[in-house]
């Protein structure tokens, strides 16, 4: 039997058995975290929807699978050690151990992000903080990459990357994680969700090389389907107030802060994107104003916990205009964007061409988002913010005179990418070399759609291909030669014997 009690107003009761300290976990707090699990469930599939909509029908439907693929890969890997990786209270302050494998022990318990809500509570909210990451970073294989190997990256990137980035960053437990051991301030996710996940699909980009007819007409065209893009937009906009209002974990005066200021950063983000496209293309551009909403969120994350309303409108307006200016480094460098529009006359653009050769969005929104939140939740930090929830106590950022802080969350952000990107790289190189393992698709491959190629299902009854196509017996072709290349070379061969 579970060792706990109810008390006459319904709240759980449980007493230590070896120190004899009660702990009252109030039913309204467990309500609140449980609720935001479920709104940052519907981020996932969300994201799905918005990465869909970007790019060609030809691919839409591979986006919205790995949505939910994610999740329940993640799911498994939380269980059998990711969470204990992340937050056992007897590893080191880079990474935990396995004294949670399991699951074990995690149930009653004080939960290590706040004594008010149960460990298993806990758990399972930050596991869909594990599994909207790698989600994020998988637009990076856009239109490019085989589904199967990534079953098997999912699994490897979240131990790797995000379990060891997520408990130098929120691990108090034992030897506590080292950014959060030197006072830096991570609400919601600034570096382990959205640095680590933008560093990893740059990583990404790189490996995978330019798509077929970069530098073409071929490439140069709208996202599908807008309505996708906004209807991601709202589910995640929506799924972020238990994303960051959830991280209060608890139902307080500072939950109610974080929504406030979550709000108010995305609105300011959406429309000074949509602002700074208008003044090139006199357009109202509903892709704009759901990209710069998504970067005023990422922008707040971090510091969604700790500035007041007045600094969330600066998080916007900077995160609007430094990430829309960020997603233009692709014309100075040749990049490739997967997921961004472009148009026919920027293609024809002269650009200098320079060694690096690709780069997502995703890097502009979330990486360089993720860093302007950090730098600007050092500034803005107050105390007064974080005591909003009766118990926190920070010396603040530079607001509050605090002038050191800029420093750890300069060092924090930058060691979130390094070695974000490092390992990603390191796991893309060494799948690359085992069987089975590639996720590159030929070129054959790319022609003819990843919906087509590795799922057989379309996420609409007709996808239009000639625009790109010549001929779908010459598709076929190239699919055949390249993915058995004995049996085709006999057919070519048994066909030239009976023509002769």
């Amino acid at each position: 039997m579970v060792n706990i009690t109810y008390d006459a107003s319904g709240s759980i009761v449980w007493q230590d058995p070896d120190t004899g300290k009660i702990f009252v976990y109030n039913p309204g707090d467990i309500a609140w975290t449980l609720a935001s699990t479920a709104l940052v469930f519907i981020m996932i599939p969300g994201l799905g929807y918005f990465y869909s909509g970007l790019l060609r029908r030809k691919n839409a439907l591979s986006m919205i699978y790995l949505s939910v693929m994610t999740i329940a890969v993640v799911s498994f890997q939380w269980f059998f050690w990711g969470f204990s990786l992340t937050f056992s209270d007897t590893g080191s302050s880079f990474i935990g151990n396995l004294k949670y494998f399991g699951l074990k022990g995690v149930l009653e318990k004080p939960s290590i992000g706040s004594a008010r809500i149960p460990s298993i509570v806990y758990c399972i909210y930050q596991l869909m903080f594990a599994a909207i990451t790698p989600m994020l970073a998988l637009g990076g294989f856009a239109d490019r990459a085989h589904l199967g190997p990534l079953l098997v990256f999912v699994f490897v990137w979240s131990t790797l990357v995000y379990d060891p980035i997520a408990c130098w960053t929120w691990n108090s437990n034992g030897t506590t994680g080292w950014s959060l051991a030197h006072g830096s301030y991570d609400f919601a996710g600034g570096t382990p969700v959205h640095i680590s996940s933008g560093s990893a699909a740059l990583a990404i980009s790189i490996y995978l090389g330019k798509r077929r007819g970069y530098g073409t007409e071929a490439l140069a065209y709208k996202p599908h389907n807008t309505t996708f893009v906004v209807l991601g937009t709202v589910f995640l906009w929506f799924g972020w107030f238990g994303f960051n209002g959830g991280s209060a974990l608890s139902a307080n005066l500072r939950a109610a802060q974080a929504s406030i200021v979550t709000n108010l950063a995305a609105s300011v983000g959406g429309l000074t994107w949509m602002l700074w496209d208008y003044r090139i293309e006199r357009k109202w551009s509903a892709v704009g104003f759901c990209s710069g909403a998504i970067a005023g969120l990422v922008a707040i994350t971090p510091g969604s916990g700790f500035v007041g309303s007045p600094a969330a409108v600066l998080f916007g307006f900077m995160a609007g205009t430094i990430c829309n200016f960020a997603t233009q480094l692709k014309f100075v460098f040749g990049y490739d964007d997967s997921l961004d529009v472009v148009s026919s006359s920027s293609l024809s653009t002269a650009q200098i061409r320079l060694l690096i050769v690709l780069i997502l969005p995703k890097f502009a929104s979330h990486a360089i988002g993720g860093i302007v939140g950090n730098i600007l939740t050092a500034i803005f930090a107050q105390a007064s913010v974080a005591g909003f929830d009766g118990f926190t106590v920070i010396p603040g950022g530079w607001l509050d005179g605090h002038w050191i802080q800029l420093a750890w969350h300069i060092a924090d952000s930058c060691a979130g990418v390094s070695y974000s990107f490092t390992m990603t790289t390191i796991i893309l190189w060494i799948m690359h070399y085992i069987p089975g393992l590639r996720l590159r698709v030929p070129e054959g491959v790319e022609i003819l759609g990843i919906d087509e190629s590795d799922m057989g299902e379309f996420a609409y009854d007709y996808v239009a291909m000639e625009p790109e196509l010549k001929g779908v017996s010459y598709v076929s072709s190239v699919v055949r030669r390249e993915s058995d290349p004995e049996s085709f070379m006999k057919e070519r061969h048994s066909s030239a014997s009976g023509n002769n």
